[in-house]
C-alpha cells in the first residue's frame, strides 16, 4: 500500500470515529476542560491540547483526573502528507511532550494510552 493511500484510509477512519464519538449523550459533560479536543473511550475523557510547541494529554474518568505518573502515551499526528510520531511523557497530571508539531485545523491524531493494570486504549482525535 502507499503511504499516501495509508494516509487516506487513516483520515476517513479518524474522521468517522471522531464523529461517533461527538454523535452521542448519555448524560455526561464531555466540555473541554483544557481547551482541547475531547474523545470518549471506554467511559474516561481523553482531551487533546495541540499548540505548535506543545502537546498534552489529559485523561478522566467520571469527572476526575486519572493518575497518569506510571503510563506511556505515543501521538501519531497526520497533518496533510505528513506524519510526525511523538512520545508523551508524564508531567504534573497529563502527558506531554514539547518540540515543533504541525497541529494545524484539520489535522487528525491516534493516542496509543497505556496505563498500569489496564489494557492499552487507541484513541482517536480530529483538531478544530
Amino acid at each position: 500500500m502507499k503511504p499516501t493511500q495509508l494516509i487516506a484510509m487513516l483520515s476517513i477512519a479518524f474522521s468517522g470515529a471522531a464523529y461517533a464519538s461527538e454523535a452521542h449523550n448519555h448524560g455526561k459533560d464531555h466540555t473541554p476542560a483544557h481547551g482541547g479536543v475531547v474523545t470518549e473511550v471506554n467511559h474516561s475523557d481523553y482531551e487533546l491540547v495541540a499548540k505548535p510547541d506543545v502537546l498534552q494529554l489529559f485523561l478522566r474518568a467520571e469527572g476526575k483526573s486519572v493518575d497518569v505518573s506510571q503510563g506511556t502515551a505515543k501521538l501519531t499526528i497526520l497533518s496533510g502528507k505528513e506524519k510526525q510520531e511523538v512520545e508523551l511523557k508524564p508531567a504534573s497530571g497529563k502527558f506531554e511532550a514539547k518540540g515543533e508539531f504541525k497541529v494545524a485545523p484539520g489535522t487528525k491524531a491516534v493516542a496509543l494510552v497505556s496505563l498500569p493494570g489496564q489494557p492499552a486504549v487507541s484513541v482517536r482525535f480530529a483538531l478544530k
